[in-house]
């Protein structure tokens, strides 16, 4: 008997003994419960999370899988997963044992996401979610059907609807900051002239700045987490890239930066506000200036729309925003480029008849 009455406290408590992964010999103790049956419910999936039986619940796995993750997965990254699968996910399947999940019981969850009205990148994003679940306890837990891969996926990868800014539109956009709002103002026109992440505009300091040769470092990230400031390595490794700005943009830093009296610390990060923040400063602009209304990270994909207007290839694009490969680059904007088949073809006849 491992569940017993804490007669002081009136409650009940656990001590179980069990293996851990490495085959070492453990005990944990755990109070505070309110009846027999929760310490024993409780005894029970914690035994099934050590040994990963899949007779576990859904909600149960999921912990499994974000402590298996924990070490490859930035926290910001787990957080995000996290708070989509447990509002998303968790309700659906939460207390249906992994391994009585049917392809059929996949297609209802994808039905009630379909009905709640969400982009096709959402719900594409919600569906990769899920199958990560089901193929790493496929992989790595021994589940012997995996529902995921007996049904089609919902949404859509390639973001057809992309949002962004022309140029003409950002200008507009622009013009609508008070000479008091300039540290609004650079911000958004390093991330229109630049295609850097939120994060990593507000990690820059003066440090990754190089003024002569007109480039900036990108190398870590910022978040607000728990009210603390945190910043961090980059999303990826790609991430991490020197890339050239233009010499307006140039001249704007550095007359922001001049605006500081006694100037900045090198380790200072140069923009001392949230991504939150940042958030709200767009969509009140984009209101007074009569512009579509757009996400900051919208920013990002108006840069790299400018870029494929001009003609930039995907290759030069995907290391200057710092995509992994020039497949993630063509996966989401690909369709932003204009078709050449017509031109190809007319380049084809032109060599062929150079030999007539």
């Amino acid at each position: 008997m491992s569940v017993y009455k804490d007669e002081e406290r009136n409650t009940w408590y656990v001590i179980v003994r069990y293996q851990n992964w490495t085959g070492e010999r453990k005990q944990k103790k755990k109070r505070g419960f309110l009846t027999k049956k929760e310490a024993v419910v409780w005894e029970r999936e914690f035994l099934q999370k050590q040994s990963a039986n899949m007779n576990m619940v859904f909600k149960a796995f999921v912990d499994v899988y974000f402590n298996d993750m924990s070490s490859r997965l930035k926290e910001r990254s787990i957080k995000n997963k996290k708070y989509m699968i447990d509002a998303k996910v968790v309700p659906f399947f939460g207390n249906k044992a992994m391994n009585l999940i049917k392809p059929a019981d996949i297609i209802q969850w994808q039905n009630k996401m379909l009905e709640q009205g969400y982009s096709a990148t959402y719900l594409r994003m919600l569906q990769n979610q899920v199958s990560a679940i089901f193929n790493h306890a496929e992989r790595l837990y021994g589940l012997f059907d995996n529902p995921c891969k007996k049904v089609s996926k919902i949404g859509r990868s390639n973001a057809q609807e992309l949002n962004f800014w022309t140029i003409d539109e950002y200008k507009v956009f622009e013009a609508s900051f008070s000479d008091a709002e300039t540290i609004y103002k650079t911000l958004f026109a390093l991330l229109f002239w630049t295609g850097c992440r939120i994060g990593e505009a507000l990690a820059l300091t003066k440090h990754d700045l190089d003024f002569e040769n007109l480039t900036i470092s990108i190398n870590k990230t910022y978040y607000r987490h728990d009210r603390k400031d945190v910043i961090t390595s980059p999303k990826t490794e790609a991430s991490i890239r020197t890339i050239s700005m233009p010499l307006h943009l140039s001249e704007m830093l550095q007359i922001y930066e001049s605006m500081f009296y006694g100037g900045l610390d090198e380790d200072v990060r140069l923009f001392q506000i949230t991504d939150r923040v940042v958030q709200k400063k767009i969509v009140q602009h984009a209101e007074v200036a009569g512009v579509k209304r757009i996400r900051v990270h919208d920013l990002r994909h108006s840069h790299i729309a400018l870029l494929i207007e001009k003609g930039i290839s995907p290759l030069a694009i995907a290391q200057r925003v710092g995509h992994d490969s020039i497949n993630t680059t063509m996966n989401v904007y690909g369709h932003l480029y204009p078709n050449k088949q017509k031109e190809i073809a007319e380049i084809l006849d032109g060599l062929m008849l150079n030999y007539f």
